[in-house]
């Protein structure tokens, strides 16, 4: 049985939410991994965010911070999210 996918406006909220981010695009590329055996246990994302709370944070803390405001949707109907995360005077 197939997990169904998260919502782009469920995530984004979270994000959101949680980040406050300048800079929040998210993509859903779930249609590039059809027939993928784990396209059945939910989508493929790509983020890319840039928000203060990753200045002085190396790349594992920023997605860290990221799965922790997806942490339920990372159980629920996201497979893969590609994070391309960035402070301010990064972007």
């Amino acid at each position: 049985m197939s997990t169904p996918k998260a919502s782009l406006a469920e995530m984004e909220s979270r994000l959101r939410a949680g980040l406050q981010p300048s800079t929040l695009t998210l993509q859903d590329d779930s249609h590039q991994h059809a027939g993928h055996a784990g396209a059945k246990e939910g989508g493929h994302y790509s983020l890319r965010i840039v928000s203060d709370r990753f200045t002085g944070l190396n790349r594992v803390a920023r997605h860290r911070l990221v799965y922790h405001c997806l942490a339920e949707l990372m159980q629920q109907g996201i497979h893969a999210l590609a994070i391309d995360a960035s402070a301010p005077d990064e972007a």
